[in-house]
């Protein structure tokens, strides 16, 4: 490739031609034709710090086991090296600036990560960007690569990272409904089911419930994840493994796991490996599971919350915000809202992810950049969806007991308690007179002289509505 420098800009050359690449620039004349070629969206590799950093540590894997093998001067790999380092610290992010969607099955990202990195290590080698001949971006950064086993590899790297990433902040949410569940614990309230009255609960057990769902999302995902370390590095073109030596996909794995600290393994089956990316359908698919999980739970939080007066109205979301521009006084669930289109966007961002994995043909699937995207983007939404519901709703809420209690003494469905009690024919009486006259259970109950007030307070109380017990109480009659 023939490089010539003018004042302010350089000349690259490649297959299409020469082209000027402003001398500021790390990157080359592949991804210059990349940035024109693909103006899609507004995601562009730069935002995804984690993505750059599973380029360059496949990178300097591949520099280290090129060097072990003898296809990389000492000078070349030192430089390499020294350059992906640099990059992993968080610098030359800038110089990455290619659209995450992209035609070429992820070659324009691919050489976004050769070209930066082989001027940067022919500045350090002390040559000018661009000189090319003494550091190359396909001969020497990409030897023994392919897009499609250096790209896919980077994207597992990046995920992996930024899966233990996301772990505390989904914690975290889940320790604050457990503190939520202890706070409440004594305050007894109604259960409904179809959005009907049910039987007695604690406030305290709504939010354990919340709590408990979402723990169960952990390991989902973290067994999804764990497909992130088993990589296709060294499958070259379409897995034969073409134009790498011998030994070089398993040293270059090794490299892998030196770098990061993970096991990182070699695909069984590298032809396989390299068309398939069940991996980020199946990672993709946990996060929906999550998102399904936690919309329900904003959807309660916006129910059992809503009035204040006309409502439910069991708690009290925290106020964020005045509701709305013409009617005073009205304060919206803004939070839980917000966190519900979190959700929504995660599961359509499934639905691509799904569909474009459907979409691999022969030895290929040209349609990982957008799959990567919509995963590298689902991740970033839920962890941050996940620390505005903790800060801005979770911990701020606080309950209205004397509403609580009032709903269960007035509910129809506190009869089931008492069931086993009074028997069915009892409960059938109270209740039907319940429903005709608008008057309580609870009072129905005294006034017929069924139960005493101390038995019937025991019934109800909520030691003895949240779990199976056996109560040595008779009905008077």
């Amino acid at each position: 490739m023939e490089t010539k420098n003018l004042e302010g800009t350089r000349i690259e050359s490649d297959l299409i031609g020469a082209r000027e690449i402003p001398a500021s620039a790390l990157y080359g004349v592949q991804t210059l034709r990349g940035i024109e070629n693909f103006p899609i969206s507004k995601f562009h590799l730069s935002d995804y710090a984690r993505f750059i950093y599973g380029l360059a540590v496949t990178k300097m894997a591949a520099a280290r086991a090129n060097h072990a093998l003898g296809l990389l001067t000492d000078a070349q790999a030192q430089a390499i090296e020294q350059a992906c380092q640099e990059i992993m610290d968080g610098q030359h992010h800038e110089h990455f600036p290619v659209d995450m969607i992209q035609g070429g099955a992820g070659t324009t990202t691919n050489m976004n990560a050769n070209e930066v990195i082989a001027n940067r290590a022919l500045e350090i080698m002390g040559h000018q960007r661009g000189e090319y001949q003494y550091c190359s971006p396909n001969d020497h950064v990409n030897c023994a690569q392919s897009t499609n086993d250096a790209y896919p590899t980077a994207i597992h790297v990046g995920l992996y990272y930024r899966h233990l990433e996301l772990l505390p902040h989904l914690q975290e949410l889940i320790a604050a409904f457990r503190a939520k569940g202890q706070e409440f614990a004594n305050i007894i309230k109604m259960g409904r089911t179809q959005l009907q009255d049910a039987v007695p609960m604690t406030l305290g057990q709504t939010f354990n419930g919340f709590a408990s769902i979402l723990e169960d999302e952990i390991k989902h995902l973290n067994e999804a994840a764990a497909d992130f370390l088993t990589v296709n590095m060294g499958a070259t073109a379409i897995g034969t493994g073409i134009c790498a030596e011998p030994g070089y996909a398993e040293k270059c794995v090794q490299a892998m796991c030196d770098i990061t600290g993970f096991n990182f393994q070699l695909s069984s089956d590298l032809v396989g490996a390299t068309s398939d990316t069940s991996c980020m359908v199946g990672y993709s698919s946990a996060m929906r599971r999550l998102a399904v999980k936690v919309n329900k739970i904003c959807n309660d939080l916006r129910l059992l919350a809503c009035g204040p007066r006309c409502g439910i109205g069991e708690f009290n979301l925290p106020p964020m915000q005045p509701g709305s521009s013409i009617m005073p006084g009205k304060v919206n669930p803004v939070i839980p809202e917000v966190m519900s289109q979190v959700c929504y966007k995660v599961m359509g961002n499934d639905l691509c992810v799904t569909m474009a994995g459907d979409a691999a043909q022969m030895e290929l699937n040209a349609m990982e950049p957008v799959m990567a995207q919509c995963c590298f983007e689902s991740i970033d939404l839920l962890e941050n969806g996940f620390d505005t519901l903790r800060i801005r709703c979770v911990e701020g809420i606080t309950a209205n007991e004397e509403k609580c209690r009032s709903e269960v003494h007035n509910s129809i469905g506190v009869v089931t308690a008492l069931n086993p009690v009074i028997g069915y024919k009892n409960s059938t009486k109270i209740a039907k007179e319940a429903l005709e006259t608008g008057r309580s259970v609870y009072d129905l109950v005294l006034e017929h002289g069924i139960l005493t007030k101390e038995d019937l307070d025991t019934i109800l109380s909520p030691e003895n509505m949240i779990k199976p017990v056996k109560l040595d109480i008779k009905p008077m009659k």
